[in-house]
């Protein structure tokens, strides 16, 4: 459904900043880690193409690195806690790197297969698209603090497409993107923006 014409929904989807184990490209589900001082040096790079914008709305993710990022950021509203935007559940793979779990599974994929004792596509599915139901009745401007592999499924979930396309939305650290609806077609939700980091909106301009 969309969102009144005054105020159009417009999704500002965060990844947290760089933790020690995105550094080390290991799969961080639940595992509650803490961002690095660079870490904590992008969010604050990245809080000064979001503090100009005006939000009716700020979710994070529970998770710390996400709670961090949001707090370091610096937007002016109260965030509120959302379960819906924690990362993929990886289970037998936590803490893992895939050029590892492949040595074992090599044509494993995580968005096809899921993780054994965590969380697998159906699921994240159904979780995705319960949060963007939830979403999609709000508007204005809303900025979301969340996690990489959770922000693909975000993504294809969004404008529709099935949750083994994620893989072709990949998230760095500390980046933005943008979900609305095309203003020509209103009912038509796009990806107006996607994964553009502080370094590259320190040459442009964030609209």
């Amino acid at each position: 459904m969309k969102t009144s014409i005054s105020t159009p929904l417009r999704l500002y989807l965060i990844r947290h900043s760089e933790t020690e184990w995105a550094l080390n490209h290991r799969h961080t589900g639940r595992t509650d880690i803490p961002l690095t001082a660079n870490g904590e040096s992008e969010a604050r790079e990245l809080g000064k193409h979001l503090q100009n914008i005006q939000f009716s709305h700020v979710l994070t993710s529970p998770l710390k690195r996400a709670q961090q990022t949001c707090a370091l950021v610096g937007l002016d509203q109260v965030p509120e806690i959302e379960p819906d935007l924690v990362e993929w559940d990886y289970g037998d793979y936590e803490g893992k790197q895939s050029v590892n779990i492949r040595k074992e599974r090599p044509d494993w994929n995580v968005f096809r297969d899921g993780c054994p004792h965590g969380e697998i596509p159906t699921q994240i599915s159904v979780r995705a698209d319960r949060l963007i139901a939830r979403l999609r009745i709000m508007d204005g401007n809303i900025a979301l603090f969340s996690h990489g592999q959770f922000g693909g499924v975000l993504a294809t979930r969004w404008i529709g497409l099935a949750v083994d396309e994620a893989q072709h939305f990949p998230l760095g650290t500390a980046s933005i993107s943008i979900f609305t609806f095309d203003p020509h077609h209103p009912d038509v939700p796009i990806i107006a923006l996607w994964n553009v980091s502080h370094e590259i909106l320190n040459c442009q301009k964030l609209v």
